[in-house]
C-alpha cells in the first residue's frame, strides 16, 4: 500500500473520545486554580465555573454543528476553509498551531516542574525529556494503546478527585458550614467579580475543541463527535462546579494566604500532610494523560494540513503503514517541548490562549456562514441555533481574547503575521488558492458533504461554496 493510500482508521468509541476531551482539559485543574477563582469572585467559585460552562457551551454547540457537517480531522481549519474562505481557513489553522504546538509543552512543563520539586536530584530538563519521550512512544504505537493509557490515567485523576471530595465531606461533617448558599452568592459578591473570575475559569475548558481532530479515527464520527464535544464541556463543567462548591464550603470566602496553593493547603487540612503529599504525586502522574491527548490531537491537525499540502506533504501528510499514526508530527511536537524549555510557564500559557479563542470565534462565524448559504438555497434553519447562539458565542470568545495579557496578544499577532507571509508564498502573492488535498480516491463518510475531485494549487473557491451549500442542514 502506498503512503498516499494509508488513511486514519476509525477505532475510537464515544466514551473514548469524551475521555480524550476530558484528559485534554485536565479535570484536576479545578483544584489547581480554585484559589485564584475564589479570590477573584469573592468566595463564589462555583458560580464563576457555572457561568464559564454556559459561555463555553455556546461555542461547543457551534463545534458540534460543524463536526456533524464536516466529519474531518482538521477541526476549525477545515470548517473555516469550507465556509469562509480558503485563505481564512489557512490562517485559522495557522492560529490553532500556536495553541496546539505549545499546549503539550505546557502540560509537560507543569509535570516536570512538580516532579523536579518532589525529586530535586533530577533536573527539570530530564523530567521534560522523560515525559515528552514516553508520551511520544505511546502515541507512535497507535491510537488503541493511546486510548487505553488515556482512559486509565483519566480514571486515576477522577478517582483522586472523588477521594478528595470524600475527605472534604468528612471534614464538613465535623465542621458544618455557616451557609450552604454563600458559595453561590454572598454579601461580598459582585457581578463584575464573578464575570472576571468566569473569564479566568474559561481557560480550564480549553481543549474540548480538540475532540474534533479525532473525527477520522472515531466510529460513526458524524454522530459521536458532536455528542462528544458537548459531553466533554458538560461533564467537565459539572466536575468543576461540584468540586469548587465543596471546596468553597471547606474554605468560605475568597481570602487565602496563597491563592495559587490553596488546594494543597486544603488537602493538608482535610487529610493530613501524608495524604496531601501522596495525592499531589498521583495527580502529577495522572496529568500525563493531558499531554498524551494534546500531542495526539496536535499531530492530527498537522497531518490534515500536510495532507492538504499547506504544510510539506512528504513530512506532515504521511502515516506509518502499520501504526496508522503521523510519526513525524508526533516527534516534532515532542521536540518543540525540548526547544521551549527556557520559556516560562506564564508566557507559554498566555500566548496559546490567543490561538484557541481566535479559532473559537472563527467556528462561530462558520455556523453563521453556513446558515446564510443554505438560506439562499431555500433551506430553513433555526435562527436561534444558527445566528443568535453563534453571535453570543463569538462575543464571549472575543471578550476573552481581549482579556489576554499584552505579551500574549503581541506574540499572537506576530504569529499571524508570519502566517500571512507564508500564505503569500503559498499562493504566489494571493494569485491562486492555497493547496487542498485531492479527494479523488478518498472514501466518503456517512453524511459527509458532497465529494469532489480537487487538484492541489487550483482555484477551489467555487467548489468550496458548492460543498458547503450541498451539505445537509443540521439541527443541534
Amino acid at each position: 500500500m502506498s503512503a498516499e493510500n494509508i488513511k486514519l482508521t476509525p477505532k475510537l468509541s464515544l466514551l473514548s473520545v469524551v475521555v480524550f476531551g476530558l484528559a485534554y482539559m485536565a479535570p484536576g485543574i479545578v483544584m489547581t486554580i480554585f484559589g485564584i477563582i475564589s479570590s477573584t469572585s469573592d468566595g463564589t467559585a462555583p458560580t464563576a465555573f457555572a457561568l464559564a460552562t454556559a459561555a463555553m457551551l455556546l461555542t461547543a454547540l457551534s463545534y458540534a454543528k460543524m463536526a456533524k457537517i464536516f466529519p474531518n480531522s482538521g477541526s476549525a481549519y477545515v470548517y473555516a476553509r469550507r465556509l469562509l474562505d480558503s485563505r481564512v481557513g489557512f490562517l485559522v489553522g495557522w492560529a490553532i498551531l500556536l495553541d496546539y504546538l505549545f499546549l503539550p509543552t505546557v502540560a509537560w512543563l507543569f509535570q516536570s516542574f512538580y516532579l523536579a520539586a518532589q525529586f530535586p536530584g533530577i533536573p527539570v530538563w530530564a523530567w521534560l525529556a522523560l515525559n515528552a519521550g514516553l508520551t511520544t512512544i505511546i502515541n507512535v504505537t497507535g491510537i488503541v494503546l493511546t486510548d487505553r493509557v488515556n482512559k486509565t490515567l483519566t480514571l486515576l485523576v477522577v478517582t483522586l478527585i472523588g477521594i478528595f471530595i470524600a475527605y472534604c465531606l468528612a471534614y464538613l461533617g465535623g465542621n458544618p458550614p455557616a451557609s450552604f448558599t454563600d458559595p453561590f452568592w454572598n454579601n461580598a459578591t459582585t457581578v463584575g467579580g464573578v464575570a472576571a473570575a468566569a473569564a479566568i475559569a474559561a481557560y480550564a475548558f480549553l481543549g474540548f475543541d480538540a475532540v474534533s481532530t479525532l473525527s477520522e479515527e472515531t466510529k460513526n464520527a458524524q454522530r459521536n463527535i458532536p455528542r462528544a464535544i458537548l459531553l466533554t464541556v458538560l461533564v467537565g463543567g459539572i466536575i468543576f462546579v461540584v468540586v469548587s462548591y465543596i471546596m468553597q464550603l471547606v474554605h468560605p470566602g475568597g481570602d487565602f494566604e496563597e491563592a495559587a496553593t490553596a488546594a494543597y493547603s486544603m488537602q493538608v487540612l482535610v487529610g493530613g500532610q501524608f495524604y496531601a503529599n501522596i495525592t499531589n504525586m498521583l495527580f502529577i502522574i495522572g496529568g500525563f494523560a493531558s499531554g498524551l491527548a494534546i500531542q495526539a490531537s496536535t499531530s492530527r491537525l498537522l497531518y490534515v494540513m500536510g495532507r492538504d499540502g499547506v504544510l510539506p506533504r512528504r513530512l506532515f501528510g504521511r502515516l506509518h503503514p502499520r501504526t496508522k499514526t503521523p510519526i513525524f508530527n508526533l516527534v516534532l511536537v515532542g521536540a518543540v517541548a525540548m526547544l521551549a524549555l527556557n520559556i516560562s510557564l506564564e508566557t507559554a500559557t498566555s500566548f496559546i490562549n490567543f490561538g484557541a479563542f481566535l479559532a473559537f470565534t472563527a467556528v462561530n462565524l462558520c455556523v453563521i456562514a453556513y446558515f446564510i448559504r443554505n438560506r439562499r438555497q431555500g433551506k430553513k434553519l433555526s435562527i436561534i441555533g444558527f445566528i443568535v447562539l453563534p453571535i453570543l458565542g463569538a462575543a464571549v470568545d472575543i471578550y476573552l481574547l481581549t482579556q489576554l495579557s499584552p505579551i500574549a496578544i503581541t506574540i499572537g499577532c506576530c504569529w499571524i503575521g508570519l502566517g500571512v507571509l507564508y500564505l503569500v508564498f503559498l499562493t504566489k502573492g494571493f494569485r491562486k488558492e492555497p493547496p487542498e488535498m485531492d479527494l479523488h480516491d478518498r472514501e466518503s463518510q456517512p453524511g459527509e458533504p458532497t465529494k469532489e475531485v480537487q487538484q492541489p494549487n487550483t482555484d477551489d473557491t467555487q467548489s468550496t461554496k458548492q460543498t458547503a451549500t450541498q451539505a445537509q442542514p443540521t439541527e443541534i
